[in-house]
């Protein structure tokens, strides 16, 4: 029963640009899945002018995902888990850490602005993975960029071989449809958002003659000769070498009038990989394993305002997880058991009795869970790869309500464990400073500390160049440095030693004076 059910799932992250059409194209996915009734519930006052996938208050009034979601849907007898991801790029460490909850990602370009900073980021650690990566460039009823030249880009910029397995018949004002190379059809585009199954029209190749009726004689000529090209320039598309992260599949569309969709899901359903095997430290477990097993990638408190609940996203690796069952937390080496596990579609939530390798569940939590935690039915595991960065921007923390303390250092503690900022305590005078990697984090959480905990907070800029954690293999060596460098070091959330370099090139000279210290720029949780 459960390899049937590891079959049936497919977890994938969908990553891009802030604007190119990724909300767009997650609502149109779940439209398709049947999980959501309304076509264009992002436009729709019903619900809130936001989309389905922006709970959060601030992203509401911004327009912008700053916290994972994830939803699931059913599809042609496949479950579906969409992890929707900040596109934003201050919010880019929640994003890499939710890249290490998924089996593949669809990467969404904009047709007109090509690939851009953020995506590059975020492909690049999907790169670091061999995550099976497929493209959907977007917004094909606007006027883009030439395909080809795409192509080009989407190659050179994310260092990834593409094929593509449909082609763009015009662009903008001109964009008639999109001949499917996967599948042998085409697709007409009317921009009224249906997709409606009589506008695709079988035709066994491009040779067919019914083509030149559709599109016109040029258009046919210049589709023939395109098909051509790719036949001889792209590799053929073996699914092999897509599961290993070698080839790309692009597909071509318009998410917001719901054009191209339908055969990005109809191909992604056939290749994605299924869950796969995840590496622990101790071992590699592998998803039809008996026992249960998952990782805490994501925490979020406060989804419910009224409920003030926290909520601990659980990746499932292995096993069949059951509602109240009592399973180990492997850092606190104590067994706890869930009442009411929920799984999500944005924002709506069901109790689930059981979940499966693959499925995403929230857990509610008291304060127990950090990122990276392990759940298991006994066995001690450790989840690699999952990362904290070092901070580039730092403010001081100035309470402003004296009387408030209470309330701002269990705001800060939950917001810390949720990973949307780090907090160090200086050694030397015992300030809080607060770490981020982006400027737009500090107004989320001055937000959130205000509307979610009651208090309020100033920051007060500090100039620092970044933190980085320090190691050394012989004790009486940290204890030496730490004598010396007292000024500059503080202590993260766990305790670990941070120091605080003011700039490049104090940080070189402080390197090169004390060989054995060693300096991380990159955390991993214990």
């Amino acid at each position: 029963m459960n390899e049937l059910e590891i079959n049936k799932r497919k977890t994938f992250g969908i990553v891009s640009h802030p604007d190119a059409g990724k909300t767009t194209l997650t609502e149109k996915l779940l439209l398709f899945g049947g999980a959501i009734q309304v076509a264009g519930a992002v436009k729709s006052n019903k619900i809130k002018k936001s989309a389905t996938s922006d709970f959060m208050e601030i992203e509401k009034q911004r327009g912008i995902s700053v916290a994972t979601s994830v939803m699931a849907f059913d599809y042609k007898d496949l479950k579906v888990n969409i992890l929707d991801t900040p596109g934003h790029e201050d919010f880019a460490e929640d994003t890499y850490r939710t890249l290490t909850a998924v089996d593949s990602v669809i990467v969404v370009i904009d047709a007109a602005k090509g690939v851009e900073s953020q995506t590059e980021k975020l492909v690049k650690v999907c790169r670091m993975r061999n995550t099976p990566i497929i493209v959907f460039v977007n917004k094909l009823d606007r006027e883009g960029k030439d395909a080809f030249d795409l192509l080009d880009e989407i190659e050179s910029k994310l260092d990834i071989q593409v094929t593509p397995l449909s082609w763009p018949i015009g662009m903008g004002q001109h964009f008639k449809g999109v001949f499917s190379i996967f599948e042998k059809n085409l697709k007409l585009f009317k921009p009224h958002g249906k997709q409606d199954e009589e506008d695709t029209i079988e035709i066994a190749s491009v040779n067919d003659p019914l083509l030149e009726k559709i599109v016109g004689i040029q258009d046919a000529k210049t589709l023939k000769e395109e098909v051509k090209l790719i036949s001889e320039v792209y590799p053929a598309f073996e699914r092999e070498d897509y599961l290993l992260g070698m080839i790309s599949p692009v597909f071509f569309g318009s998410a917001i009038n719901n054009f191209g969709v339908r055969e990005l899901l109809d191909c992604f359903i056939q290749i994605a990989p299924q869950p796969l095997p995840r590496q622990a430290e101790e071992r590699i477990i592998e998803p039809n394993e008996a026992g249960f097993s998952g990782f805490v990638f994501k925490i979020h408190a406060n989804m419910d305002p009224n409920h003030r609940d926290r909520i601990a996203f659980l990746r499932i690796c292995s096993g069949v997880f059951h509602r109240n069952t009592n399973y180990l937390h492997v850092r606190q080496n104590r067994k706890l058991k869930f009442s009411n596990p929920t799984s999500f579609m944005a924002a709506k939530k069901t109790i689930v009795e059981e979940a499966f390798p693959g499925d995403v569940i929230g857990l509610y939590d008291s304060g127990n869970f950090k990122i990276g935690d392990t759940l298991t039915e006994g066995e001690v595991l450790h989840f690699k790869g999952i990362p904290r960065f070092s901070p580039e921007m730092f403010r001081y923390v100035n309470n402003v309500d004296p009387l408030k303390t209470k309330q701002l250092a269990k705001g800060l503690d939950q917001l810390m464990d949720e990973g949307v900022a780090q907090l160090f305590t200086k050694e030397f005078d015992g300030r809080k400073l607060i770490g981020t990697v982006g400027a737009l984090q500090f107004d989320v959480i001055q937000y959130r500390l205000l509307h979610e905990y009651g208090a309020s907070v100033q920051f007060e800029p500090v100039n620092l160049y970044k933190a980085c954690w320090i190691s050394a293999e012989k004790d009486s060596d940290l204890q030496a440095f730490l004598q010396r460098r007292k000024r500059d070091l503080a202590k993260d959330k766990s305790g670990k030693w941070v120091y605080l370099a003011e700039s490049p090139w104090a940080l070189k000279l402080l390197q090169e004076n004390n060989p054995e210290i060693t300096f991380h720029f990159i955390s991993e949780f214990e």
